[in-house]
């Protein structure tokens, strides 16, 4: 089974281009002979970058509730035209695919955001979605918090079974042991970028349930800030520390030794 991570950037808090540029990559993958592709963590429509940065805290703000705003009309739906359109692409290239999206909730839960985890099966279709635990830090101003259903293992056409997890819920020990329960041969972890955020973990994952471990890690810098956004600014203050989200991806044998280290 071959496998790779989508390292790159979202087109960010635009879907349909953010889409786009998921089915390019998917179609490269599959043109180099990959089983399975992981992209990183929210890739469609991009990570809230801009929560730690600019105290998205702030009561009353008009600058930070117009970028909320923007964030929830960018959500996607996991029953969408997007994620149907990727599912396709998947199906038809022949290629597994782990992606994180920034999902928007139905019905009552229609002004909620879930940082999500779709597991797509080139056979099956959809075959799961995780809701991310328990959001971390500032994350929990923008996401709404998951539950364990989306804790599932996969078969796949190799033989090797798969599952994966959100970011920093691969260190909460259940959740990893609920996908080493599920016999998990492969564990995907997605992360926002950098490879201090992949590198103890990866190799951790690894030997601790004795599989392979792939992190799939994003990229991220003011470049990728559209102009008008209401914060674009304020980020522009920060633009170093934009530039932390340098990637990471990595891949660890089952003896925790590093098969690509962290790049």
């Amino acid at each position: 089974m071959k496998v790779a991570a989508a390292q790159t950037s979202s087109v960010w808090l635009q879907p349909e281009a953010t889409t786009a540029k998921a089915i390019e990559w998917l179609t490269t993958a599959a043109g180099d002979g990959v089983d399975l592709l992981a992209f990183p963590e929210t890739f469609l429509s991009g990570y809230p970058f801009w929560v730690t940065l600019t105290d998205g805290a702030r009561f009353n703000d008009t600058r930070q509730k117009r970028a909320y705003a923007a964030y929830l009309d960018a959500a996607v739906e996991v029953d969408g035209p997007e994620v149907g359109r990727i599912v396709t692409a998947a199906r038809d290239l022949g290629v597994f695919t782990y992606l994180g999206i920034t999902e928007r909730g139905t019905g009552s839960a229609r002004g909620t955001v879930f940082c999500t985890l779709l597991a797509i099966d080139p056979a099956h279709g959809l075959v799961s979605s995780h809701r991310k635990l328990m959001p971390t830090y500032e994350e929990r101003l923008v996401w709404g918090a998951g539950d364990g259903h989306g804790l599932r293992v996969h078969p796949t056409a190799s033989g090797l079974r798969v599952g994966g997890l959100n970011c920093w819920e691969n260190w909460m020990p259940q959740a990893r042991h609920a996908m080493y329960a599920g016999g998990e041969d492969l564990h995907v972890s997605v992360w926002p970028g950098s490879s201090w955020l992949t590198r103890d973990i990866t190799r951790f994952i690894a030997l601790e349930g004795r599989v392979w471990s792939l992190a799939a890690s994003g990229l991220m810098s003011l470049d990728d800030v559209p102009s008008d956004f209401p914060l674009h600014d304020a980020l522009a203050e920060h633009a170093g520390e934009l530039e932390a989200y340098d990637g990471g991806s990595a891949i660890a044998s089952p003896t925790g030794h590093w098969v690509v280290e962290p790049v």
